[in-house]
């Protein structure tokens, strides 16, 4: 099967595969979880920084935490919040980490945002247990993903139907009573197949609430899996697949941190004024897929999905000022708690007066739905063989915001209800969002070269309709404001295969982000260039590629998450910026053939993120910007390093992660920032017989102590030492 079939199906549209005319080619057993690079050759000669994470990788640490697994990849920035990554924060080569917003993120080839355009703060993220790979793209080949190709795109394969009867089943039970039971059945016959998966995941939390509370969280995963295919005696081979899931999350979490003092205290405590702090989210998913051959080199791939996402995140907000009338942020009070001595007391449970403290009911729907096609095909020309793809989407989101504010008073420790606020009284508002993406990418091969030029374009229609939140009804539209935008992203790659050990490539591309509804704000912009070279020897591969992507114009948006005290959905101008570094990856077996493997990986990431010119923002992260002065939130040195050993039936492994302090907000020299850290995990298992495994692992395992953020509000820890034992079983 072709690298560009692989290429567009898996990380573009549908993730399937080319099969052979007629019948299904071996490949069958993945076609709905079909890598990007399909084995080692085709990534030897991607023209791009490409990483695949396996399921023998991913069950090497049996990591529930994407932030753990992708610690591994160069190049990919992390922002913990809650320490088991239920919402993470990712992102890549400097693209900024805010809920995933600045990078695109998929299930199985399908954007898996909540509202991808219209609101991409990913408040939902697949649950990593029923995950069976990850693939990470990055430099042109962005292009292909979309709609943002600034930093590149993350997309996760979930559990395969299987090519025979099969299933397995996985208990895990460790530190803060943290219990995990997934299970998943499936076969394939000749013409039908399916599969089944459960996840539930539970845990009483690591924080301790002042005075008493659930701080954990539970957490549902059901996905359900149908497929048809055609006679083995068609003349043209065809195959349908159904996908539907649920899922559902229950989440005593918080946005209030803690002060500098009272963190390096007691990391693990909680104020009082974060108890009645809940998310409660749910999540249903519905795809249908097909896949035509058309002939012995071309496929026609198709998937029609729609996902419907409702969360509210009910929590505290900000602390009365009796001497104004208004209202304080949580993260203005703990900043300066000495200023704000009354407010602070509050917050840590002494008594209050009426309305003292605003908790606030963040209800809002998404949904998300579209039908996205690609068309594959391979061909001789001139000398040169071409792999061709041809892919449209047409897709339409929304969200909806329908909150409100409920006041309290802390007396003798626990919140009283002073005032009820009614619904749709605090925002009351429709984002929407209409799409089009068509893109053409092509893969010459000729002698040792191999050039990818690729085009994409995306045409991008925003509203925002507020009503009133004086009555918090909808018999009428205060205000619309429409905007749109068109943006064409071009992008070539070029591979020269010097040997056949040693690979050197290179691309440039345009970083392209849309703007939100009636943001005001312009797109953001960049060109983007990498250059790097492959060593791979069998025992020994290793990669090391240099990266810049230079902004014509950086945007940064206003969230909750993001702390500050801007108004939700703002985004803001911020000009000229660069962001430059070095990725570096190796891997090497130190007794490659032995009875006893010695396994060892290195990834490092240096970057250098500046502004480029000097302005005055109200976006709190930035503040007023001097020409140099560094972005927040990027770390300058990553390193992970893994050493394990593995016979026959056992394996152990350690990982250390060394994690650079971050700014928190742009500048130089000075500043508050995040911690440094170096935190090692731990992991071993032993093979009972061929269908028992115990495994055992421990995260953290020097209990490192550090500030991992310090938004939305306050200091916020990491995961301190965890250990965990599971049994898993095959059948």
């Amino acid at each position: 099967m072709s690298h560009a079939l692989r290429l567009a199906i898996s990380l573009a549209l549908l993730p399937t595969a080319a099969l052979a005319s007629g019948a299904p080619a071996p490949e069958l057993a993945r076609l709905d979880s079909v890598n990007v690079f399909g084995n080692a050759e085709d990534t030897r000669k991607a023209a791009g920084s490409a990483h695949y994470v396996d399921q023998e990788t991913l069950e090497r640490f049996n990591y529930r935490d994407i932030h753990r697994v992708l610690r591994q990849v160069p190049g990919v920035y992390l922002v913990e919040e809650e320490g088991y990554g239920l919402r993470p924060n990712i992102g890549i080569r400097g693209s900024g980490t805010d809920r995933n917003s600045r990078i695109t993120v998929m299930e199985d080839g399908v954007l898996i945002a909540p509202a991808p355009y219209a609101a991409p703060a990913a408040y939902y993220f697949p649950t990593m247990s029923r995950i069976d790979a990850v693939e990470i793209r990055k430099g042109s080949s962005a292009i292909q993903a979309g709609p943002r190709t600034t930093g590149g795109a993350i997309n996760l394969i979930s559990t395969p139907i299987p090519t025979e009867a099969g299933g397995e089943l996985d208990l895990s039970y460790g530190s803060d009573a943290t219990a995990l039971g997934h299970a998943w059945a499936g076969a394939m016959g000749e013409r039908f197949g399916g599969l089944v998966e459960a996840v539930r995941q539970s845990s009483d939390g690591f924080k301790r609430i002042d005075g008493g509370g659930d701080a954990g969280f539970e957490l549902e995963d059901v996905v359900a899996k149908l497929r048809w295919v055609s006679a083995p005696d068609a003349g043209v081979y065809q195959q349908l697949d159904l996908k539907l899931g649920r899922n559902t999350q229950d989440s005593n979490e918080t946005y209030l941190g803690l002060a500098e003092a009272d963190f390096r205290a007691d990391p693990t405590r909680r104020y009082a004024a974060s108890r009645l702090d809940n998310i409660r989210t749910e999540q249903n998913l519905f795809e249908l897929r097909h896949l035509i051959e058309l002939g012995e080199d071309t496929t026609l791939s198709t998937v029609a999905y729609r996902t419907e996402f409702s969360r509210n995140w009910f929590k505290l907000n900000d602390v009365l000022n009796p001497g104004t009338g208004g209202y304080i942020g949580i993260g203005a009070v703990l900043a300066d708690p000495t200023t704000w001595a009354d407010q602070y007391a509050w917050l840590t449970g002494e008594d209050s007066p009426d309305d003292a403290l605003r908790l606030r009911n963040n209800n809002r729907n998404y949904y998300a739905q579209g039908l996205q096609t690609v068309l594959g095909t391979r061909f001789s020309a001139g000398g040169a063989s071409h792999e061709l793809e041809v892919g449209v989407r047409v897709h339409r989101d929304q969200e909806d915001r329908y909150q409100d504010d409920d006041r309290f008073r802390m007396q003798g420790g626990q919140l009283v209800l002073t005032r009820d606020g009614a619904p749709g009284t605090q925002d009351n508002r429709v984002g929407d969002a209409e799409a089009l993406s068509l893109f053409v990418h092509d893969t010459i091969s000729f002698g040792k070269w191999i050039l990818t030029p690729g085009v994409r374009y995306e045409r991008v229609d925003l509203a925002s309709t507020r009503y009133s939140t004086a009555t918090g009804l909808r018999d009428g539209v205060l205000s619309k404001v429409e905007t749109d935008v068109d943006e064409v992203i071009p992008g070539f790659g070029a591979t020269y295969l010097f040997s056949d050990a040693l690979t050197l490539f290179g691309s440039v591309h345009r970083g392209f982000n849309p703007p939100g509804p009636a943001s005001g704000s312009l797109s953001e912009k960049s060109v983007n260039g990498e250059f790097g070279l492959r060593w791979n020897s069998g025992v020994l591969s290793t990669e090391l590629v240099g990266f810049v992507n230079d902004y014509s114009n950086l945007v940064g948006t206003c969230t909750a998450s993001s702390g500050g005290s801007c108004n939700l959905g703002d985004q803001f101008d911020g000009g000229e910026a660069r962001v430059s570094g070095l990725e570096a990856s190796l891997s090497y077996d130190f007794n490659a053939g032995g009875a006893v493997a010695v396994p060892f990986s290195l990834a490092y990431t240096f970057t250098r993120a500046e502004f480029r010119n000097t302005f005055e923002s109200d976006f709190e992260e930035w503040g007023d910007v001097t020409d140099g002065d560094r972005l927040p939130y990027l770390p300058e040195h990553l390193v992970h390093a893994e050493l394990g050993l593995a016979g026959e039936r056992w394996r152990v492994g350690v990982a250390a992660n060394y994690l650079d302090d971050m700014r928190t907000s742009a500048g130089t020299g000075a500043g508050e920032r995040t911690d440094s850290a170096l935190v090692w995990d731990l992991t071993g298992a032993y093979r009972l017989n061929d269908r028992l495994e115990l495994y055992g692992r421990v995260e953290n395992l020097s209990d490192e102590t550090y500030i991992v953020a310090r938004r939305p509000a306050g200091a916020r820890p990491g995961l301190p030492r965890s250990a965990f034992i599971g049994l898993r079983a095959t059948f």
